[in-house]
């Protein structure tokens, strides 16, 4: 394997390595100190049902696609609406109000604190930043001009969900990481007072003021080196607070899990499903989005507000894709789908109708 890929183009080989989430760093050989948890086996993280993934020749198939075959439509070509957001809007808005920064990354206002997910405000979404996927738009708010953070949701050790320089510059402001199991880890090797760090298993929950979080499965896998074998856990969560309860997917593919949730801890006022970045090589570990809406479906969900879109070139799909698809599912379904464009303020309570920003003006 080794001489297949010294053998390799560069720029190809550069590509496996973004492409697989792969990071320059060797992997760690030392014991998980998880080793008891019920997610843990044969030396890393596993799902109950060993998702279907793709192998090193389909991946090298999709290497080269994506850097020879791609559609036309992959990016934008025009400026994505951004709505600007000031530090004095977060101050002044109500509980239970919500700001989508971009894919995973959404700040929510709740018991008087703010909450981000995967917060990801780098140029791109790699171990380097001079190459690999690179962002459609600008964060809504640059990271310095954020107020104070009660606490910072990771689903997973993903680059396009865990991004350091922002975990860094966020540490000194930020109250409290939650993290899954061995996530955390990893902040607190990069600087982040232990002190504040919180790792959770599935299932398991904590609670921080009037805010209760629930670490609950999802279908994926995990690490930031090429070899990793799952080396940290990765979740989906709940979350409560205000009388909402709202779930956040991360990363996952379609499994039964999503029921159990929704029978365990639904129903959710709004379910933010991944819907984007997908393919059907990788259909075990992300879904199409016939499967988010019957994931939000599933959790017994009210509103649903697909992720995971729009701001990285992540995948062969055009950019517009998942909105276009789900939209006409959600309708198809009879579910209700809101679609806040990027730095848009969103009551939690009552999401607004779907509006398709993503289309171009008449």
């Amino acid at each position: 394997m080794s001489d297949l890929f010294r053998a390799l183009p560069r720029p190809l080989l550069l590509s496996l390595l973004l492409m697989t989430t792969g990071s320059l760093a060797a992997c760690s050989t030392t014991a998980s100190p998880y080793a008891n948890s019920p997610q843990f086996r044969d030396g890393g993280f596993r799902t109950p049902v060993k998702p279907r993934q793709a192998g090193w020749p389909q991946m090298l198939r999709m290497a080269w696609r994506f850097m020879f075959d791609k559609s036309d439509d992959a990016r934008p070509d025009v400026a994505l609406p951004v709505t600007p957001i000031t530090r004095a809007q977060l101050l002044a808005a109500p509980d239970g109000s919500l700001f989508r920064l971009g894919h995973s990354t959404m700040l929510l206002k709740l018991d008087g604190g703010f909450w981000l997910t995967d917060p990801v405000f780098s140029e791109r979404a790699s171990p380097v930043q001079w190459a690999g996927p690179k962002r459609f738009h600008a964060p809504p708010i640059a990271l310095d001009q954020l107020p104070p953070i009660e606490g910072v949701i990771l689903s997973h050790d993903h680059y396009d969900h865990l991004d350091r320089a922002a975990v860094l510059a966020l540490a000194a402001k930020t109250r409290h990481f939650i993290a899954p199991l061995g996530v955390g880890d990893l902040l607190v090797e990069w600087g982040v007072d232990a002190a504040k760090v919180r790792q959770l298993d599935w299932w398991q929950e904590t609670r921080i003021g009037g805010v209760r979080l629930v670490a609950t499965p999802a279908q994926h896998f995990s690490g930031r080196g090429m070899f990793s074998k799952n080396p940290t856990l990765w979740s989906s969560w709940v979350i409560e607070a205000d009388g909402l309860r709202v779930f956040f997917s991360g990363d996952s593919g379609y499994f039964d899990g999503f029921k159990a949730i929704g029978e365990r801890l639904g129903p959710f006022d709004v379910t933010m499903v991944e819907c984007g970045a997908y393919d059907a090589m990788w259909s075990g570990v992300h879904m199409q989005p016939e499967e988010t809406v019957q994931a939000h479906v599933d959790l017994r969900g009210r509103v649903l507000m697909p992720v995971h879109n729009g701001t990285f070139d992540l995948a062969l799909h055009g950019w517009q894709e998942p909105f276009t698809r789900v939209s006409q599912i959600a309708r198809e379904r009879g579910v209700a789908l809101t679609t806040p464009g990027f730095g848009e303020a969103m009551d939690l309570r009552e999401p607004p109708a779907e509006r398709a920003w993503w289309l171009p003006s008449p």
